[in-house]
């Protein structure tokens, strides 16, 4: 198969809102992480997001990737619904980013954003965990019925932490 990319632009609205679907779509994520000496590692975690597509999750400070984060802030996250059936219409959703422990008074929101999404969480019963969040640079969207077979959209999210579109591919058989 190969790629090609089209010219048509997609509105950073309708990217916000196709995103927003695709990150409601599940509640566990995969996280990749790097270490020191730029070996990946990857974990499982339930997650919550925002509207400025920062996405939050609950992790022991002393755990593999928690430890990679404070080595190297990039991170980047694949959510999916893992009941897809091969040969259907996929989705499924890539953020790239940094991600930092939540500290201090700042992480309100993210602490809210969690608990919100996660009704039986209590910090309180969770003493050892920390939250981190990832502040999204750029998103990678799969969804082939909003927006067509094979057709992956990238954007970045500006300082506004809206949505803008850079490019699209689309996989084609290869001729």
């Amino acid at each position: 198969m190969a790629i090609k990319r089209s010219r048509r632009p997609i509105a950073g609205d309708r990217i916000a809102a196709t995103a927003r679907r695709l990150l409601d779509a599940s509640q566990l994520c995969a996280i990749a992480s790097v270490d020191r000496r730029g070996r990946a590692y990857i974990n499982t975690a339930y997650f919550a997001w925002t509207p400025a597509f920062a996405l939050v999750w609950l992790s022991e400070p002393r755990a593999k990737h928690s430890t990679n984060i404070r080595a190297n802030e990039s991170v980047a996250i694949a959510v999916y619904d893992s009941s897809q059936t091969w040969g259907k219409r996929d989705r499924g959703i890539q953020v790239f980013g940094s991600a930092v422990q939540v500290r201090g008074s700042a992480g309100d929101d993210f602490q809210s954003a969690y608990a919100q999404r996660f009704p039986g969480y209590a910090r309180a019963d969770m003493p050892a965990y920390r939250l981190y969040v990832l502040h999204a640079e750029r998103l990678k969207l799969f969804d082939e019925t909003d927006l067509g077979p094979g057709v992956f959209v990238t954007a970045r999210v500006g300082r506004d932490r809206r949505p803008v579109w850079e490019r699209t591919g689309v996989y084609a058989a290869a001729e």
